[in-house]
């Protein structure tokens, strides 16, 4: 089978749904794909375009916009918030100053997925773990995060991490 539409969440039980986003779209006959996520649109948005989606909108959007952004996207269009699409088209025009753009905007989707399971309360060990990579790269991960987010100390950054999460994500 061969479906038009694949409808993705971000928040999926043993991975990111960006990663699953990242895979369909390398595949030999990518399927276009549709992100209905609770997640705060001017954090994933842009990221889940640019890693292969064709929209994004947010879960408590009426249902109405689902079904426009439906057949935007399979008429061969890109679908997103008028609010992302400026904030988008700003940066390619080059009229969105960098002041403009928030330091977690900044961060890799790897660095905002640490910053993440730090704020759930994750050691370094439990996201190297969940992560399948080093408890070393993780401490290279926590200070890049530090130097982006201009935090000094590891205490800074866990506090900010535990704000993150309480005020950013669903």
């Amino acid at each position: 089978m061969r479906p038009d539409l694949i409808l993705v969440d971000l928040s999926l039980k043993e991975s990111q749904g960006i990663d699953l986003i990242k895979e369909v779209d390398k595949s030999k006959n990518p399927i276009p794909m549709l992100v209905l996520s609770m997640h705060d649109e001017a954090i994933h948005a842009e990221r889940c375009i640019l890693a292969g989606a064709k929209g994004y909108i947010m879960k408590q959007e009426a249902s109405e916009s689902v079904i426009e952004a439906l057949r935007h996207i399979l008429a061969g269009n890109i679908y997103v918030s008028s609010k992302i699409m400026n904030k988008m088209v700003g940066k390619l025009t080059g009229k969105l100053g960098s002041a403009d753009i928030s330091a977690t905007n900044r961060l890799t989707n790897r660095e905002l997925e640490v910053l993440t399971l730090i704020g759930k309360g994750l050691t370094a060990a439990e996201i190297a773990e969940k992560l399948h990579i080093s408890a070393k790269t993780i401490g290279t991960y926590r200070e890049r995060l530090k130097e982006k987010l201009e935090l000094k100390h590891g205490a800074e950054l866990v506090r900010y991490a535990v704000l993150w999460v309480e005020f950013r994500m669903p």
